[in-house]
């Protein structure tokens, strides 16, 4: 979604670097800056309340529909309209549903519960100790 967000030309120059010799600039938000999930998040947020999307939970461009019955997946095909006609680009593969488990933010969602993936639990436990503050830190994200 990043990418589908326009920079204001004025803007430009301060996305601006040289590479090789060559000057660029940015003329979409770029994915590295500080604060392109905060801009993107409002952006988004904005579309879908101004197309009044169902009830969904969003962080930045990830966005969750949920629901007892596969009907619910009509929601999301909802909002996958709202987003589109507000001028984002989606890519397909990302969309997924209906489903009895998917993953969310890195937390697997199964019969109404979450868990944490076992490659996660795996990464977790196969680590050292830290031995040090900073490796501490480090571990601790």
């Amino acid at each position: 979604a990043f990418f589908s967000i326009p920079l204001a030309a004025e803007c430009r120059p301060q996305f601006a670097f040289t590479w090789r010799g060559i000057q660029y600039t940015w003329n979409q938000l770029p994915q590295g800056w500080k604060h392109s999930p905060t801009i993107c998040h409002g952006l988004i947020q904005t579309a879908l309340e101004q197309g009044e999307a169902p009830e969904h939970l969003q962080y930045i461009d990830d966005i969750i529909v949920w629901g007892n019955t596969a009907g619910v997946f009509e929601k999301g095909k909802k909002i996958v309209q709202i987003l589109l006609k507000a001028g984002f680009a989606i890519k397909q593969s990302k969309v997924k549903g209906p489903a009895q488990e998917i993953q969310f933010l890195g937390i697997k969602w199964q019969d109404g519960r979450r868990q944490i993936p076992m490659d996660a639990i795996n990464k977790i436990t196969a680590m050292s100790p830290p031995t040090s503050k900073k490796e501490t830190q480090g571990f601790l994200g």
